[in-house]
């Protein structure tokens, strides 16, 4: 039985301040969870499962766990309908000067503010084998419960660091391709493309803010098709939808 006090903590997860001082976040549902149970650069720190989730699955010996009932599965879930097991992992320690952009493309977000949003531009940045997103320090969290639930997992293979993106751009060691997607920009299907580099996404209202704007060096416009008789068209593209459709060109382009 999971004690009142231990509900609370795990509740209290579902926000920034109290993941960071605990330095734990929540991880949810059957395959997650087993995926995460093969990663070994994700440690553990404790699960609740349900008896069928226990009866299928081995766990380590070094988790802690516990058996809970559905009922109390559902007091510790932010999910409107719980899975079979919730985990509590403890948040990795990354140092963002690993980071190589020349190398390979380095995805950036400045501010990006929905979580179902950052889910998705994770998950199409694992699609397309990005290493590594930074994010600006007022970009939604990674291990925030709806971002973790949007990434389908491939938080898992992705790792997001926060810092200055102003200081991050003018201290790059060599300069590198930045790239931005905007309306003066090149047309994204005839103009060559770098196979290493920055590409940045922007707010999803506001778009790529000012001081950063003024540090791209690749200016990249997705052509709007139109088709003839349509008198409307879209105002933008939404900021997930955008980034899929640079990275498919870039890893297109570059094989």
């Amino acid at each position: 039985m999971i004690t009142a006090a231990r509900i609370k903590q795990i509740k209290s997860l579902t926000q920034k301040k109290f993941r960071k001082e605990l330095g734990l976040f929540v991880v949810e549902g059957e395959k997650a969870v087993n995926e995460l149970l093969l990663h070994k650069n994700w440690e553990i720190n404790h699960i609740f499962a349900l008896e069928s989730w226990l009866n299928e699955n081995v766990i380590p010996g070094n988790i802690p766990f516990d058996r809970v009932s559905g009922k109390e599965l559902s007091r510790i879930s932010s999910l409107t309908t719980p899975n079979s097991v919730l985990a509590l992992v403890n948040i990795p320690e990354w140092d963002i000067r690993n980071v190589n952009p020349s190398i390979d493309i380095t995805l950036m977000l400045d501010n990006i503010q929905d979580p179902g949003n950052m889910g998705t531009i994770i998950r199409t940045a694992d699609w397309f084998g990005i290493d590594n997103i930074i994010c600006s320090e007022n970009t939604v969290e990674v291990f925030n419960p709806k971002v973790i639930q949007a990434t389908m997992g491939s938080f898992m293979r992705v790792k997001v660091f926060y810092t200055s993106l102003k200081k991050y751009l003018e201290t790059l060691p060599e300069p590198l391709p930045v790239m931005g997607a905007m309306l003066d920009g090149e047309n994204l299907y005839k103009t060559e493309l770098p196979d290493k580099g920055i590409l940045i996404t922007g707010n999803e209202s506001q778009g790529i803010s000012a001081e950063i704007l003024k540090l791209i060096n690749r200016k990249i416009h997705i052509p709007l098709f139109h088709k003839r008789g349509k008198t409307q068209q879209p105002e933008s593209l939404n900021a997930g939808v955008a980034t899929g459709i640079i990275l498919s060109q870039l890893r297109n382009f570059n094989g």
